[in-house]
């Protein structure tokens, strides 16, 4: 039997402001349990919340850069449940007046584009953490009160691979927004899976939610056997259950939580202590003049201006530490086809081997220095050095950030282009190998690579193969 799978999605992503939402705590990743907390977002009786306007900016920075209608009447709401790692009792969210709404998501999956459309994005608070031990569990409230963005999809997904491209571009819009680092091993972008499955034209199915999920793989395979979990359910005659449901990667399986809320059961209503958020006209426009580039819009202008392939412009742009690399590389040395073949090949191999991150490469003047890259690119497409000795020193520069120059100097990797050195390495090269002369001028033309490479190992690394290559075939044409 045919079933259609439908899926929508609810991503949390952290933002990358100082404070958190509602009070002056920091939003420091890492430091001891408690130890960023006050009687705001430790929920002590009397202690009143304040926005931090950066969240609200940050919130309709990415609603422009989705295509959502900005609400200019916005405002907060309670959203009530009794858990430890809430000590309010409540979390302050978007309910009624979400800051965004009615936005869309183009993906392309198979060469196929489709629009994703995303029901709204709000603004709220986030829980605390609990550590549990064998014998209790501790509280720590480090996360309460950090800002999130809530961007919840329509159920237009059909299938994993439309779910990650729809997650790859929301995550690269997030970093080039720069308003969330999107590190999902640490938990700053989580989504939560709404899965049901249908007869093809019949209405929606019953839907599980698979909740904080942190990672693509995870994803992809926490959505397949939701799926396979529910067709074999129901073709054996039982019901699915709405619930919610946890992950466990090691197993590769889910479990059952408790059973799935509707917003009426957490009792919203608008928050006291929090006035309505008011967007004049003005403010709505100096957000949208201050986003920047985008993805994908670097990818075309790579694409047009510099003629940079497709391929080569996605690796560019896969993510902004390396796109700013690029065009600081690029500017500098004049050549943004060469600074491409640069950092895709050869500077990505290196970051592979030292299994380093985009996100991770640290350059700027005092580690990966962009102007040595450039004098080096200038030194191997004017023929001062071959490829063999850019590759070399490139590594070194990644390495160690050396003087480019200095090392090729003392290295001796500078090209020879002497044309009476040349003549002489090729002369001792071919008495050594008379029968390989031979055979060349007897039609073996496969014989000359072995001869260049001879040449060139008289010479050394400073070699210039295109001046041996052009004295060889004089001198074997005698």
């Amino acid at each position: 039997m045919n079933w259609e799978t439908v899926i929508g999605l609810e991503v949390h992503a952290e933002l990358s402001t100082k404070s958190k939402i509602f009070c002056g705590c920091s939003t420091s990743y890492g430091s001891g349990p408690n130890t960023h907390v006050c009687p705001v977002c430790s929920g002590m009786p009397g202690a009143l919340p304040v926005l931090n306007r950066s969240v609200l900016e940050y919130a309709m920075k990415l609603g422009i850069a989705l295509n959502c209608n900005i609400t200019k009447n916005s405002k907060f709401d309670r959203k009530n449940y009794f858990y430890p790692d809430i000590p309010n009792a409540y979390q302050i969210s978007q309910l009624y007046a979400p800051i965004c709404r009615d936005g869309y998501l183009e993906i392309e999956v198979d060469g196929s584009k489709k629009k994703i459309g995303i029901r709204q994005i709000h603004m709220e608070e986030d829980a605390g953490k609990l550590v549990h031990t064998a014998n209790e569990s501790q509280m720590d409230y480090n996360r309460c009160g950090i800002p999130l963005l809530e961007i919840v999809s329509n159920p237009d997904f059909c299938n994993a691979a439309e779910v990650i491209a729809y997650l790859e571009k929301l995550r690269e819009t997030l970093l080039y927004l720069d308003i969330c680092d999107c590190k999902m091993q640490e938990g700053s972008i989580r989504a939560d899976i709404n899965l049901s499955v249908r007869k093809p034209g019949s209405e929606l199915g019953v839907r599980t939610e698979t909740k904080n999920m942190n990672s693509f793989k995870a994803i992809v395979r926490a959505i397949e056997y939701e799926r396979e979990r529910q067709i074999e359910t129901l073709e054996d005659g039982g019901q699915i259950t709405q619930e919610t449901r946890r992950w466990d990667d090691e197993k590769g399986t889910s479990y059952g939580m408790r059973s799935k809320e509707n917003a009426q059961d957490y009792r919203y209503f608008p928050d006291p202590d929090l006035p309505p958020i008011l967007i004049d006209d003005k403010w709505l426009l100096d957000i949208k003049e201050s986003l920047p580039e985008l993805a994908y819009q670097k990818r075309e202008r790579y694409i047009k201006d510099f003629g940079i392939t497709l391929i080569s412009a996605a690796v560019l742009t896969v993510h902004k530490n390396i796109s700013d690399l690029f065009e600081a590389v690029a500017l500098k040395s004049g050549q943004p086809t060469e600074t491409a073949n640069l950092i895709t090949g050869e500077i990505m191999r290196l970051m592979n081997n030292a299994n380093i991150l985009p996100e991770d490469l640290k350059w700027g003047q005092s580690t990966l220095c962009p102007d040595k890259l450039s004098t080096l690119i200038t030194l191997v497409t004017s023929g001062k050095i071959n490829r063999s000795a850019y590759k070399e020193t490139v590594e070194e520069v990644f390495t160690n950030n050396t003087d480019p120059e200095k090392y090729i100097t003392e290295k001796g990797l500078m090209m020879v282009s002497d044309d009476n050195a040349v003549i002489e390495a090729i002369k001792t090269v071919l008495a050594e190998n008379q029968d390989s002369v031979t055979d060349y001028k007897n039609g073996k033309e496969k014989v000359f690579g072995f001869l260049m490479g001879q040449v060139m190992k008289k010479l050394g690394k400073g070699g210039n193969p295109e001046l041996v290559k052009i004295k060889m075939e004089q001198m074997l044409k005698v």
